[in-house]
């Protein structure tokens, strides 16, 4: 089978399409023919060497981290799913593989897809999905009628992560562009800021937890709205010491992450607010779950028009590093609906 692979880390990384053997299923495995895999922004950090600290692969190594596809072959331990059906995940962070024509993929990290979508749409769900809901529900633990401000959150973050809230019963406030207003209005936000018009920093009653979106430029916007003991939640900024203790990494892992974190450290402290820093694991269970909401409110995630085949994968990550998708960046690897 065809497979895009990294052979090296470099700042300037290139992948190459390579045939190497189709994977046999172990006993918990589920063998998938894949339809479409996502490129994201996480495909960067990792040929780039950025997560090594988190995750270091065995090179070469088949890139891709979420997909969607079709059953082929399960393994003896297997009785959750069966060829034929449509699936879809976020691959396991240590075995990723999306980028190939077959993923041998643990039933764990395995979902059913969303009624409502195709095999294109369904691939740009699981990966910001499960941020959303695992944000929602681990880093900050929220609780019903507490209140969240997501800045930049009129993107594919916010568009599961509201309905996740709203579900969770919490108050959700969101700034972004001025034609996504009525859409996310109607999807239950509570207050929607024109990021060129409206100064939410100024306008907003204080909140129980921020979700960052945008980067270090927002933090301290973002920190005048927070409660004191309020949480910030970083999807960009970048890991610190608790993110070291709560994945349980090496205590030289956690020097280096509390001197990297340090500075946004000193700075939250400062205000009062507790920083954290999320990166997404792969959860079948989880992904269940975001089916059911992504079904229940007919929610049809963005994708970037062009769609691109295995051969211009670079094509592709370059424009998810440089360019501006309308939307999820997909490869399709299967002409079969």
């Amino acid at each position: 089978m065809q497979a895009a692979q990294l052979k090296k880390y470099h700042k300037q990384f290139k992948l190459e399409v390579n045939e190497i053997a189709k994977p046999t299923p172990k006993d918990n495995e589920v063998l998938v023919r894949v339809k479409y895999a996502a490129v994201n922004p996480l495909e960067l950090l990792i040929g780039t060497g950025s997560v090594r600290l988190i995750q270091n692969y065995q090179l070469p190594v088949t890139m891709g981290n979420e997909f969607s596809g079709k059953v082929v072959a399960v393994g003896k331990k297997v009785t959750t799913f069966h060829p034929e059906e449509a699936v879809y995940a976020r691959l396991p962070l240590n075995h990723i593989g999306a980028f190939a024509e077959y993923v041998a993929v643990d039933q764990a990290a395995l979902a059913l897809m969303p009624a409502n979508l195709d095999f294109a749409h369904a691939a740009a769900v699981p990966l910001t999905g499960l941020t959303a809901y695992q944000g929602l529900h681990e880093e900050l633990n929220a609780q019903p009628g507490q209140r969240v401000m997501i800045p930049g959150g009129s993107g594919s973050f916010g568009q599961l992560a509201i309905p996740i809230a709203k579900q969770m019963g919490l108050e959700v406030a969101v700034s972004g562009n001025a034609r996504r207003r009525a859409e996310l209005l109607e999807m239950g936000v509570a207050d929607y800021f024109d990021y060129r018009q409206d100064n939410y920093w100024t306008q907003l009653a204080p909140v129980d937890y921020v979700i960052d979106t945008v980067g270090k430029s927002e933090l301290e916007h973002e920190l005048t709205v927070l409660k004191p003991g309020g949480r910030l939640l970083s999807l960009r900024m970048g890991p610190n010491r608790q993110f070291a203790i709560s994945h349980h990494l090496s205590v030289w892992k956690r020097l280096l992450f509390t001197g990297a974190g340090r500075t946004l450290d000193q700075k939250t402290a400062k205000a009062g607010v507790d920083y954290r820093f999320i990166f997404v694991r792969s959860s079948g269970t989880q992904l269940t779950e975001i089916s059911k909401i992504v079904t229940q409110n007919n929610i049809e995630p963005a994708i970037e028009p062009r769609t691109f085949r295995l051969q211009e994968i670079n094509t592709a990550l370059a424009l998810v590093a440089t360019g501006h998708p309308q939307g999820k960046v997909l490869i399709k690897l299967d002409d079969e609906e």
